[in-house]
């Protein structure tokens, strides 16, 4: 697997939306660097991926309360497990359950196996509030998929939880998940 610092040479093939990417992030003047592979639908798939770029690459779930009018999208490490009643007790809120395909694709423009941060740019009305665990806060950096699942870029943590998140209209809330 090439690690490329940057956009694509040859964007000939590439989605609109992770073309919207990397714009986003040169107009912010984040440097990243990216990796292409295969389709990556599992946290056990970006083992390799997460080897390569020399940096965590974070799971991302998409989070719905049961009446499906609030969403979330929750970032944590890959390797630490989701308890859902860990995030409930911490926001104050009824049982959260996985939204629905559909969902995800309306707010976010994201198809299963491509949940990121970057859906968040198609969120306008800010209808999906953006969870963070705190051990993701203290990584040097991020890893990611570009709204599709077949790259994955690199940034520095402190670049996506500042003027990423700014960029996007959409502060972060803190939790701390223990995995127990």
């Amino acid at each position: 697997m090439e690690i490329q610092n940057g956009r694509p040479a040859d964007e000939s093939g590439r989605l609109p939306k992770e073309i919207a990417v990397y714009n986003l992030l040169e107009r912010l003047d984040i440097p990243f660097a990216r990796a292409d592979h295969a389709a990556a639908f599992t946290m056990e798939a970006c083992e390799s991926i997460s080897a390569a770029l020399q940096t965590p690459v974070c799971k991302n779930l998409f989070l719905c309360n049961r009446q499906k009018t609030t969403f979330y999208l929750l970032l944590m490490p890959a390797d630490k497990p989701f308890r859902t009643k860990e995030i409930t007790s911490q926001l104050g809120c009824a049982r959260l359950s996985f939204a629905s395909e559909d969902a995800m694709e309306q707010l976010l423009q994201l198809t299963p196996g491509s949940a990121t941060i970057f859906g968040l740019m198609h969120d306008t009305e800010n209808r999906v509030q953006l969870l963070v665990d705190r051990d993701l806060l203290e990584e040097a950096t991020f890893g990611c998929h570009p709204c599709i699942n077949t790259s994955t870029i690199r940034m520095q943590t402190g670049d996506v939880f500042d003027k990423l998140t700014t960029a996007l209209h959409h502060p972060y809330t803190i939790v701390t998940l223990k995995g127990e």
